[in-house]
């Protein structure tokens, strides 16, 4: 393949609920990271929560990884491919990373590689700061990701 494959970042959560903005923070992260390595192939996007619009967004890309906080009973963090699923979860006017998926593959005859990395969150109390053990989870889950950025074939043969 001679061009670089297309991968978005997406995180998402609200920063003003503690660890809920993981995936926000995530997404900082990396873009800052892929700026220093130059990797041009990647973009990124953050948001409180999902919608259907993503599916757009999502539709010219090769690869997806979607980011958020977790409540979930994992070690530190998770990435599963993610299965489009035409099972609607609205949660006030958001939508799943599973939906979004299958939108986008619904309308416009696209599907990315798509991936949910959950990071463990602990504190969702109403002020800003992540917790100090998330961060932990976080930074694991930040670089186990990144050679995979690198070596983007490698998401792409994710099992």
């Amino acid at each position: 393949m001679s061009e670089k494959l297309q991968i978005l970042i997406y995180g998402y959560g609200n920063p003003g609920r503690q660890d809920d903005g993981l995936g926000n923070h995530f997404v900082e992260k990396i873009k800052a990271w892929a700026h220093e390595k130059g990797l041009a192939n990647i973009s990124f996007d953050s948001n409180y929560q999902l919608n259907i619009e993503d599916a757009a967004e999502i539709s010219d890309k090769d690869i997806v990884v979607f980011v958020d906080a977790s409540i979930e009973d994992i070690e530190s963090f998770e990435l599963e491919e993610i299965t489009p699923d035409a099972k609607v979860e609205f949660s006030m006017h958001a939508v799943s990373a599973s939906y979004v998926v299958h939108l986008c593959r619904d309308i416009y005859q696209k599907s990315p590689k798509s991936f949910l990395l959950h990071v463990k969150g602990y504190e969702w109390e109403f002020m800003e700061g992540i917790t100090e053990k998330a961060m932990g989870n976080f930074e694991k889950a930040f670089e186990y990701l990144k050679p995979m950025l690198l070596n983007p074939q490698k998401l792409l043969n994710y099992q």
